[in-house]
């Protein structure tokens, strides 16, 4: 008991510092703005803390899968540390945010090719935009993109070559899906493969597609406005992540199907084997 609830007070934390990682870093944050970013951060932090006290999950997936989530929070924070560090060299330079800035600006450069989502994220921009605006946005575009890329390579790793997540034992789908309901009509098999490839193609599809449809509602509702730094971190950093981790989720859910499929056929196997004797 005493292990878990250090646990869940160690990740409440960790997410609480990182809602309130760029309040931290930038200079001149108004005072209002620290009020709403405390109380998003509190508020979040208690929901992590009790989802993960309780003894069975109910909303985060892949509870006892690691390192799926980690790897989850390890992106996002790297990327909102990032983009926090390169918008506070407006103010105080330094060889660390000059590093990363050239590294956004290498990497932005790169996938900045006609039809790309860095590409569109520029676009999306205002025609008034200041070109020092442009450059940050293909920066930051470019380094949060990267450190995307980064997790997928990763959690790739982890499931074609260290074999996750059967490696870490018996996987319980009820667990570490509480979203996904087996019992709601068909066989699961299809349902996780076709949600995992649904999953997949949402991940794809929506760093072109959410440009597009700011753009778009920016002629309904007022446009957002990425000349402010926690604007542009938050989102680019959802630019990101988000679409990322939607494939993570679908390979996850494509990979549970086939551990799955595996368990059957061994079964089958089993049984045939018994009837023959």
């Amino acid at each position: 008991m005493f292990e878990q609830f250090t646990s869940a007070i160690v990740r409440a934390f960790l997410m609480a510092l990182l809602l309130a990682t760029p309040a931290l870093i930038l200079p001149n944050v108004g005072l209002d703005a620290t009020q709403i970013v405390l109380l998003f951060a509190l508020f979040t932090g208690c929901l992590i803390f009790i989802e993960y006290f309780a003894r069975y999950p109910s909303i985060v997936e892949f509870r006892y899968a690691p390192p799926f989530n980690r790897l989850r929070f390890i992106a996002i924070f790297l990327t909102v540390l990032s983009l926090s560090i390169i918008a506070r060299a407006r103010f105080e330079p330094n060889a660390l945010s000059s590093f990363l800035e050239a590294l956004g600006v290498v990497v932005g450069n790169v996938i900045d090719f006609p039809y790309s989502p860095v590409q569109l994220m520029v676009i999306m921009l205002p025609d008034d935009a200041s070109q020092q605006l442009v450059v940050a946005v293909r920066s930051a575009s470019g380094l949060a993109y990267l450190i995307s890329l980064i997790m997928l390579a990763v959690f790739y790793f982890y499931v074609r070559i260290l074999d996750w997540p059967a490696r870490g034992g018996a996987f319980n789908v009820w667990v570490n899906l509480p979203l996904f309901d087996p019992t709601a009509g068909g066989d699961v098999l299809p349902r996780l493969n076709r949600d995992g490839q649904l999953n997949i193609a949402f991940g794809f599809l929506m760093p072109f597609l959410i440009p597009a449809i700011v753009q778009m509602m920016s002629d309904l509702v007022d446009p957002i406005y990425l000349d402010d730094p926690q604007t542009l971190i938050w989102t680019i950093s959802g630019w990101a992540f988000i679409p990322a981790s939607l494939i993570m989720r679908g390979m996850a859910m494509l990979r549970v199907a086939q551990l799955i499929d595996e368990n059957r056929k061994r079964a089958y196997a089993a049984a045939r084997g018994l009837q023959a004797v």
